[in-house]
């Protein structure tokens, strides 16, 4: 099955800002649920208990639809993704969690999607629209501001610094291949199999999921199959949707929305009130976004 897009110069349907939407939000949660499952799971263990549940569900999904393997076109973009962004990122990034601030990480994750654009105006003829640019640099300038005000201006270790660096990096290049791969697949399919290949991939820390299972409270699992079916299920295969409906710059930059939307649950579901600091930041990311998504296409 191969996935249409939409045609240079068409404006955004309602579907693809739904899936938009939809996946900034599941994202966002995505935080609090790694926060509270780090405790009791090791980073190994939280990314193979995730893309376990992630792959049953995507699966059965994908057979109940009638859809059968990718084009072989496809399977390039596939694997590099798996293997890049539903693995190592995934990993990488629980490691970085349990050893810095959620204010540091989110800062240097922050890189992620400028890179998504260079290696989109470079690798996949995106360009570097203007607009795109200026409203990049905006919401970065907020993310550094949200994560300055959470972690209090402290110093965070180095490693977990370099961590969060790499997570940014491999996370940027699984976007950048799996763009390509939706001229040939579908979004489920694309979603399907790169779950299955991280899955796979993380094979090697089964031993630590099943202690942590064994051991941890029924909290810390239900958040793992909360990880499993919404940010990653649900909302990989929503990215993908829009994915291939945009470009890979613009859908970069759209996830500068998930700081001012963690700002805001923190406030309402945990009573947490943001400074004026981080309320500053979550509106310049938002600003940002708006702009880079009004940014033409080439």
């Amino acid at each position: 099955m191969t996935q249409a897009t939409v045609a240079p110069g068409t404006s955004v349907d309602w579907r693809t800002f739904a899936a938009v939407a939809t996946t900034v939000l599941a994202w966002a949660s995505a935080f609090v649920a790694i926060r509270s499952a780090g405790h009791d799971y090791t980073p190994g263990a939280l990314a193979l208990g995730r893309m376990l549940v992630a792959t049953v569900a995507v699966m059965a999904l994908l057979l109940a639809r009638g859809e059968g393997f990718p084009a072989r076109a496809a399977w390039p973009g596939i694997l590099i993704s798996g293997l890049l962004w539903f693995g190592l990122y995934m990993v990488v990034l629980n490691w970085a969690e349990q050893r810095v601030d959620a204010g540091t990480a989110a800062m240097v994750i922050g890189v992620g999607p400028i890179l998504i654009a260079l290696l989109g105006g470079w690798l996949l003829g995106e360009g570097l629209p203007r607009a795109l640019v200026i409203g990049m640099a905006v919401s970065f300038a907020g993310a550094v501001l949200v994560g300055y005000s959470q972690s209090g201006g402290g110093g965070a270790p180095v490693l977990g610094v370099l961590a969060c660096l790499v997570a940014a990096i491999a996370y940027a290049c699984g976007v950048v291949a799996q763009k390509p791969a939706l001229r040939h697949a579908s979004a489920l399919q694309v979603t399907a199999f790169g779950c299955l290949v991280a899955t796979v991939a993380c094979l090697p820390f089964s031993r630590e999921l099943v202690d942590g299972i064994r051991h941890a409270p029924a909290g810390a699992t239900a958040n793992i199959v909360y990880l499993g079916l919404v940010p990653t299920a649900l909302a990989f295969t929503t990215w993908g949707y829009a994915l291939a409906r945009t470009t890979a710059g613009k859908m970069g930059a759209t996830t500068y929305v998930v700081p001012a939307i963690v700002i805001a649950m923190s406030w309402l579901l945990l009573g947490e009130v943001p400074g004026w600091l981080t309320i500053l930041g979550g509106l310049l990311c938002l600003a940002g976004v708006a702009m880079a998504r009004r940014a033409p296409r080439h």
